[in-house]
Parts: structure tokens; sequence; C-alpha cells
């Protein structure tokens, strides 16, 4: 117990919201939440129809996936990663996780020039490596649009548990809406710390930009603060001083533009396969229902026969 005040070394499986693997001696994180009868649950999985899900197979949890990097880049003798983007690359929540080799997407064959010094093996596993390092760089948020839809459809509602995300701990909960499932995490941050009808924040995508916060009825939230919610006017201003830097030290306007257009168009394509599933999930436990009814209407039938008998 004492060791969780530094950190818990969760070791999260890429294809299950409640996979996590022992990491480190004896697994004690993970028996402690057995102990207190908490569900650990995470959404960093990986789409089993997309090109990364193959490479994931030979590398299923963080861990492996840390370890197949850092065996590549011992092979292309230090060319695979880059030490200098340490600070920027997600990992578990543990007090070392800084140490972790770090994976760079600086090219698309990782950066190490030739392979043909390498057996088919040692090439084998440097294109799962950078496949692995693209799944590593592209899920920062350790939560991905099918993480989302796997958490929807498969918590049990009004149920409390533990999401794993970030590197920290946050409450989950699944709420039944007559549009369809929708998950929410309980908000802890200071800056709420005023906002009474901000209690939960609605998950819609993996990056917060389209989060809603609502209040203990799950009704949309009004805080008093707008975009600086639970904000001093000083601290409201300084943080607009803090953003307008930030953009004049990005360059080129046009660039930033284009990118911010690019990523803007796949956060929408990935945001409307999420709806697409959510509303597929509804369909069919709409039309489960309706089957169901035609049975129970025959059971009463058949009963009201044999009383008249």
């Amino acid at each position: 117990m004492p060791l969780t005040q530094k950190g818990m070394d969760l070791n999260p499986v890429f294809t299950s919201p409640t996979g996590f693997r022992p990491s480190g001696i004896g697994g004690g994180e993970l028996k402690l939440f057995e102990h207190v009868g908490i569900k650990l649950v995470h959404g960093w999985l990986v789409d089993p129809g997309s090109q990364e899900a193959k490479a994931l197979e030979r590398a299923p949890d963080y861990d492996a996936a840390v370890n197949l990097i850092a065996e590549v880049d011992h092979l292309t003798n230090g060319k695979f990663v880059m030490e200098e983007e340490a600070p920027n690359v997600a990992g578990p929540s543990s007090s070392s996780s800084s140490a972790q080799p770090v994976a760079s997407s600086s090219s698309s064959n990782g950066g190490m020039g030739p392979t043909y010094n390498l057996t088919e093996e040692q090439q084998a596993k440097i294109a799962d490596a950078i496949v692995v390092r693209d799944f590593l760089d592209h899920s920062q948020s350790q939560l991905t649009y099918h993480g989302l839809f796997q958490l929807a459809s498969e918590l049990p509602a009004d149920t409390l548990v533990a999401l794993f995300r970030n590197s920290h701990l946050s409450v989950l909960l699944k709420v039944e809406h007559d549009e369809g499932p929708a998950i929410y995490t309980l908000a802890t941050d200071q800056v709420f710390l005023r906002e009474s009808s901000v209690v939960w924040e609605r998950l819609e995508d993996v990056d917060g930009g389209w989060s809603t916060f609502v209040d203990s009825n799950f009704v949309k939230a009004s805080p008093a603060g707008g975009d600086f919610a639970g904000q001093t006017a000083e601290d409201a201003l300084k943080a607009m001083e803090i953003l307008e830097s930030q953009y004049q030290e990005l360059g080129d306007p046009n660039d930033l533009a284009l990118a911010q257009q690019l990523q803007a168009e796949e956060d929408y394509l990935a945001r409307k396969d999420y709806q697409r599933r959510r509303h597929q999930m509804r369909l069919a436990e709409e039309e489960r229902v309706k089957q169901e009814k035609p049975k129970t209407k025959n059971k009463m039938s058949k009963s009201k026969d044999c009383v008249i008998m």
C-alpha cells in the first residue's frame, strides 16, 4: 500500500478493457483492486480491424511494446529511439515510467537506413516495432475510439469502476440514456472546485475536445467561468496570454492551419465511426426487446386458455 503513493505500475493489455498484466514484482497493484472489490478498466485498445492489430498480437501489452521497441533500438545501434522525446510519450503510472524507452516517429522506416545486414526475423521485429511505435504515438491519451466503444458496450450500467488513463485513475460510470449508453468520468480537477454544476464529464472523444460537463442529474452544466471555469479573472487572463504565446511560437500560420484542418478531419471521421457503432448497438438492443415481447404475449394467451378450460 505505501508504494501506491509514488505511482501504480499498471500494464494494460491492448485487446481487452479489463485486461491488465502484472508489472514488476508480485503484481501487488492488481491484487489491491481485487481485495477491495473495485473493477479496473481502461480504453487503450487497438481496433481488431486496423493495421496495427497484427503487430500488437505479438506485443499485446504496454510492457511488451516497450520491450520490443528497446530490442529493436539495440538491433539498430540506437537509431530507432529518440531519447529527447521522452517527456511526450504516455506510459504506465509508475514513478520510473520516464526512464522507459520512448519511440520516435521521425520517418516511416524508423530512421535506421538500410536493413540488409539483418536477418528476416530481425527485419520482421523492426516492422512490428514501427507499427507498435506509431500506435503508442497516436494514442498518447491512452484512450482510443475503439476503446470508447468497448467501454460503452461492455460495462454494466450504473456501476462505478476505476478507469486507468493518462497514467492516472479516475471514477467511471456508464449511464443508459434514451439515445443510447454514455460513459462519464468524475470531474475532480481543481479548476472546477467552485463550479457546483460540474460533476461529471461525458467522454465523447479521445482528446476531450468534444466532451460535455453535466451536473449530478446528468443535465448539461453551465459553468460560471465559461471556457475558464473555476478560475479568477486574473487566472483566465494569464491562461489566454499563454495560449497566444504558444500560437506565436508555432511558426507559419498557414502550416498551423493545415495541420489543424487535417487533425480535425481525422477526429471527425473517428467520431462518426464511434457514433455509428453506438447507433448500431442501440438498434440491436431495440430489436432484441421487440423479439422478446411476442414471446411474453404468447405465454399470457396460453395461460388464459388454461383458465377458461
